[in-house]
């Protein structure tokens, strides 16, 4: 739903923030609406959704052939056209959100057109920006392309919250898909329901709590993090390894693709399926054999895992300390 976009007046005091909105599934859509439950009761604080729509539209659930065909955009970071925006760009805002999916191990196709249209370059030019991620739990490269997105239209990372699905790896390899296919949450019987857990998606009401507080205490001008020590995020660098090899052959892959056609191209489909092919290949080898060989080297690898986890955790981190204030 999307609000009044509030007046850039000099001398008012109600908090302005803006959110950019796109949801697939409906999941991210229900994540950022309990985050904005806080916000939204207090008379304090105006909040402007901004609903992103792609032309042509991405259906869900997908069929295969659009799936795969979507990959070699999203791995280049070339993103379809958007529908008008109801922003000029002259809008003023002390804080922007910007939820987003991880496609294909890089941002979502519509989050990356939004943050390459020229009015992000005026709207978040300075700003602050938290970011809130909904994935399956490959996201830490991702993360690293958004920080590279936002900072070329002079934005301010100050905060990264990530809810994964909380399913073993293996498992997650194949709910995920099905539920993309089939827009089913539990398609395949015996394997775990996909996506963010019901209850993890309630208790992103913590972040919004706690952006309520920041905000009416002008904490968002120092542009440093306002979600530590609410558990905002965390790292799980042993996928690192997974990640490199996947983003690698998405980006040469999708090099030759886009070589071969635009999207929807028939001369792609040949090398679709190669591709498909070359994946179920990755997935069942690479995947399973990184983890298995981490596993063995686990004792030697300790610090450098450590090092990796504190790193990809920023800017918020994986504390808890204040999660006795908001967590409720």
């Amino acid at each position: 739903m999307t609000h009044p976009v509030p007046a850039a007046t000099p001398d008012s005091r109600q908090k302005r923030v803006l959110v950019i909105a796109y949801s697939q599934t409906g999941q991210l859509a229900a994540i950022i609406e309990r985050l904005l439950d806080p916000l939204r009761a207090d008379p304090r604080i105006a909040v402007h959704v901004e609903t992103l729509r792609p032309q042509p539209a991405f259906p869900f659930p997908w069929s295969i052939a659009r799936f795969f065909d979507a990959f070699p955009e999203s791995a280049h970071l070339e993103p379809p056209a958007l529908a008008p925006l109801s922003l000029t760009g002259d809008e003023e805002f002390d804080l922007v959100i910007l939820p987003w999916q991880v496609w294909f191990l890089a941002p979502s196709q519509p989050v990356t057109a939004f943050l390459k249209h020229p009015v992000a370059a005026k709207l978040l030019h300075g700003k602050p920006v938290v970011s809130v991620i909904a994935c399956r739990n490959m996201w830490m490269l991702a993360l690293e392309k958004m920080k590279k997105l936002l900072a070329d239209v002079g934005a301010e990372l100050i905060d990264n919250v990530a809810l994964t699905d909380r399913a073993p790896t293996m498992a997650t390899l194949f709910t995920a898909p099905a539920w993309l296919l089939t827009g089913k949450r539990k398609p395949i019987p015996g394997l775990p329901v996909a996506g963010v857990s019901a209850q993890d998606t309630a208790r992103s009401i913590r972040f919004g709590r706690a952006l309520r507080d920041a905000l009416l205490d002008d904490r968002e001008k120092l542009r440093q993090p306002l979600l530590c020590g609410l558990a905002a995020v965390e790292a799980n660098p042993r996928l690192l390894v997974s990640e490199r090899a996947a983003t690698r052959s998405f980006y040469l892959w999708g090099k030759l693709l886009r070589a071969a056609g635009g999207p929807g191209a028939w001369q792609r489909r040949p090398l679709l399926l190669l591709y498909v092919l070359f994946l179920i290949t990755l997935i069942l080898t690479v995947v399973p054999l990184s983890l298995i060989l981490q596993a063995l080297l686990r004792p030697f690898l300790t610090r450098r895992l450590a090092a990796l986890k504190e790193v990809h955790e920023q800017p918020s981190g994986s504390g808890t300390e204040r999660l006795h204030q908001y967590d409720f």
